[in-house]
């Protein structure tokens, strides 16, 4: 069991940076791949960046790439996505989320535990 607490969200104007953080509980966090979601209303959930275990292997969606980056920390138990170049459009609850797998994983259908979410709005 893994349980993920977001942080870091806020409102910014475009063009602004923000870091998201999520601490996970377990001693077990190294085994997990890590992703970053949004949701906006309306719409579905989609999938932002994913990290491997060990941090060596990355996707990003086309949506954020070179913007956007993905990082994580296995001795505190953190990942990390930082978002620079902040666009109107990336307004949207973001979810950190935790796949029991060695694989990157690209929907929600993939991974098995969840955070609550954290608002980030983006004003132009």
């Amino acid at each position: 069991q893994v349980q993920l607490v977001e942080s870091g969200g806020g409102l910014v104007q475009a063009g602004g940076s923000l870091r998201l953080s999520c601490a996970a509980s377990g001693r077990t966090f190294s085994r997990y791949t890590m992703g970053w979601f949004r949701q906006a209303p309306g719409k579905e959930r989609e999938v932002v960046a994913a990290i491997n275990w060990g941090g060596g292997n990355t996707y990003y969606a086309d949506s954020v790439k070179g913007r956007f980056t993905i990082s994580r920390d296995n001795a505190k138990n953190t990942v990390y996505l930082q978002m620079n170049s902040l666009k109107p459009e990336d307004t949207a609850v973001y979810y950190c989320a935790a796949r029991r797998s060695w694989e990157l994983g690209f929907s929600a259908n993939d991974y098995n535990y969840w955070g609550q979410g954290t608002q980030v709005t983006v004003s132009s």
